[in-house]
């Protein structure tokens, strides 16, 4: 009986003829008892790594240097301003037909009303409270409230939608615009909701800060000495 390291097996160099016959080269080095082959990559392995670079080099030169596709930024900016122009469209459809008589229907519809809310709770109460008294146990919120007859810019209820929409005119104190955000349906409902504390009836007075009475109180400048 031969001993284990007589076996020609063991012999990290050792080929079976099955292997010599398909032409397998075992490189010199070993670790580990581990043999490492050193053959030719199939010819379908090479021709598809050369076709990937040649195709890399095709694309970055007509990518990066001839300009022949849109950049990452160029297709968000086509996708944004295609945004913006679906929801302009929407908005001019919807203020085609928005007046003051429209909108005090919306305020008396239930379903408008109920989205409206929804809306409200979730971007405004945040200023305006929920009950839209601006306040949250006593106290003050960052915003006007909104169940009084008292407003600072709006005059009728088309004001208070382009508020929304646009923001207030005091960027620096007011709210911000909330087209983006919500778009000219949920606007309309949210606006609906505020309305729905309201009666058509109802007196709409310039708040104590309101421009209309800073500008009253405001005295006029002196006149040119004698």
């Amino acid at each position: 009986m031969s001993s284990p390291s007589s076996d020609p097996t063991n012999d990290p160099a050792y080929l079976t003829e099955e292997q010599k016959k398909a032409g397998i080269v075992l490189r010199d080095h070993v670790y580990d008892g581990i043999r490492e082959y050193d053959q030719r990559l199939p010819n379908w392995w090479l021709f598809t790594l050369y076709i990937f670079v040649v195709w890399f080099v095709v694309f970055w030169f007509a990518y990066y240097q001839l300009g022949m596709f849109k950049t990452d930024e160029e297709e968000m900016d086509i996708a944004i301003a295609a945004i913006q122009y679906k929801k302009d469209k929407q908005l001019n459809a919807l203020l085609a037909d928005l007046d003051e008589e429209a909108i005090w229907e919306m305020s008396r519809d239930p379903a408008a009303v109920s989205a409206g809310q929804t809306h409200f709770n979730q971007f405004c109460s945040v200023c305006h409270a929920t009950d839209l008294s601006a306040t949250l146990n006593g106290t003050p919120l960052p915003g006007v409230p909104l169940d009084d007859s008292q407003w600072k810019y709006c005059r009728k209820p088309t004001d208070v939608f382009n508020i929304i929409t646009k923001g207030s005119p005091d960027v620096t104190k007011g709210m911000v615009a909330w087209d983006a955000i919500l778009g000219p349906k949920k606007i309309a409902e949210t606006t609906a909701f505020i309305l729905s504390h309201h009666e058509p009836d109802s007196p709409w007075e310039p708040a104590p800060d309101s421009p209309e009475n800073l500008e009253a109180a405001t005295p006029p400048p002196p006149g040119p000495t004698p």
